[in-house]
């Protein structure tokens, strides 16, 4: 989060961490209990798989959101392996369920908000951050309001009621996402990239740069490494912080009036006003705690190295969809050479087309009657080449919405189950060919269920090359006697 208030009322209802002396630069620091270090390593040195945890206990804390001054009580709840960070709102009748998901982040000006349906749940970078500190993979977290509580803006608050808790270790491998290519994300002057690492840890260089206003904020910057830095002591109690005017313009929109410069970071031209900043560099701080609780809206640990400059949560939002996007690629790559949930013998036994009219290959991957996963290997001697731009051989477009609509049938089977039925197309709806299919390709097709009733189902259907779609379709069919063919 990277702003906050201005006039003269104080903070009410809000967890704070409990003010020291100094923090050994003079400055005005929080005392905090140490993280427990988890029972496994994430070192790549120890040879062990680090499995995942969650909390030991319930925690509970209470405080004024941010912006809108409304106050919550958030309840901390231990979940089983695999469960996830998911949020509940338990104030609406009946509760709402919002996973902390990149997939639903909404853009918000300086702050991540997740939905789901209508429902909001504001300003959960802070809590995300404290949870990726203390290797937290799953949980359960109960709010009766539209924000979390802001405390004193970082994210030592959520640290210290989550240390009051402790941590398990569960009997499940954590959920890592490596980043295998370069990801660069931009927006203007400001920049988010990912690189690879031989290394099983997240990596970050922030540089900080008010442009303009350096004078006020000077430019600074800070490296964080996860296998051996200090993120409670280090990143934790970096607060939340923004320019005088930026903070008046808020206020003149009605929000954070209950808050003053007391409270949060509000910078003028001599520094804070009437505060002290922790760290010297304690905004740049501030942005690596928001970057690492963002990308952990992706479901896990990220390991890579990452460099940013100026970036806020709108890139740390588009960098989680482009981790998701490569992830996906990643597995879908893997799971066509290692995968064969049906072999061509047995989707023969369900289809009736024949070469050259068969297009699926092999059915790599099936969750149940919702989802299916195949391939079909393009080669040089299918025939349809020899009279489709012979000179530039291309796959023709309706040849791909057939292969997509051939897996769509043998998904539908494991549900219908209809013998001697047959799946017969019915329409096609937003169809859309993203890029040509050559010789040499392999089509990585994919099938999600919408809906199937007893003889019709309809399907979103798309169909990849590597990690780029190559085509997507919507498509209807309908089960038919075998009889009628």
């Amino acid at each position: 989060m990277v702003h906050a208030p201005t006039p003269s009322q104080t903070m009410t209802g809000s967890i704070a961490a409990t003010p020291d002396a100094s923090d050994g630069n003079g400055n005005g620091a929080a005392r905090l209990p140490s993280i427990p270090e988890p029972s496994r390593s994430v070192s790549a040195a120890s040879h062990q798989t680090p499995r995942q945890h969650t909390l030991a206990d319930e925690a509970r804390m209470q405080g004024r959101g941010l912006l809108t001054g409304a106050d919550a009580i958030v309840n901390f709840k231990p979940a089983p392996a695999n469960h996830g960070i998911v949020f509940v709102r338990t104030d609406l009748t009946p509760p709402v369920v919002v996973p902390a998901d990149a997939r639903n982040v909404v853009e918000r000006a300086r702050r991540t908000t997740l939905k789901a349906g209508t429902t909001t749940i504001e300003t959960v970078e802070h809590c995300m951050s404290a949870l990726a500190g203390m290797r937290i993979d799953n949980a359960l977290i109960e709010i009766n309001g539209p924000e979390l509580p802001c405390g004193d803006g970082s994210a030592a608050p959520f640290v210290d009621a989550l240390i009051g808790a402790g941590t398990v270790e569960q009997d499940v491998p954590r959920r890592i996402y490596r980043i295998t290519r370069p990801i660069v994300v931009e927006q203007g002057h400001a920049l988010l990239a990912a690189f690879p690492t031989e290394d099983a840890e997240f990596k970050v260089v922030y540089d900080l740069d008010y442009g303009d206003n350096s004078h006020r904020i000077k430019r600074q910057t800070q490296s964080f490494v996860s296998s051996n830095g200090d993120y409670l002591h280090e990143i934790a109690r970096a607060r939340t912080f923004s320019l005088a005017e930026e903070a008046q313009a808020l206020w003149d929109k009605g929000m954070c009036r209950h808050l003053s410069p007391r409270d949060v970071l509000v910078i003028g031209e001599n520094g804070p006003i009437d505060n002290v900043y922790r760290f010297e560099n304690e905004p740049v701080r501030h942005k690596v705690l928001d970057l690492i609780g963002d990308l952990y809206m992706v479901g896990g640990e990220v390991h890579g190295r990452f460099v940013a400059h100026a970036s806020g949560h709108n890139l740390n939002r588009r960098m989680c969809l482009k981790i998701l996007e490569q992830d996906e690629a990643q597995r879908r790559k893997q799971t066509a050479v290692e995968g064969c949930e049906m072999g061509i013998r047995a989707i023969q036994r369900i289809m009736p087309h024949r070469y050259p009219m068969l297009l699926v290959d092999r059915v790599i991957e099936i969750d149940g009657d919702r989802r299916a996963v195949g391939v079909k290997n393009v080669s040089i001697n299918e025939p349809f080449f020899q009279g489709h731009y012979p000179g530039t051989p291309i796959m023709p477009g309706v040849l791909i919405v057939e292969a997509m609509a051939q897996l769509g049938g043998l998904l539908m089977s494991q549900k219908l189950e209809h013998t001697g039925k047959i799946a017969v197309l019915l329409s096609l709806d937003k169809v859309k060919l993203r890029r040509p299919v050559t010789p040499g390709d392999q089509l990585v097709l994919e099938a999600e269920a919408v809906r199937a009733k007893s003889r019709t189902g309809a399907l979103n259907c798309r169909a990849y090359v590597g990690d780029k779609i190559a085509a997507e379709a919507q498509i209807r069919f309908m089960m038919v006697d075998a009889e009628q063919e």
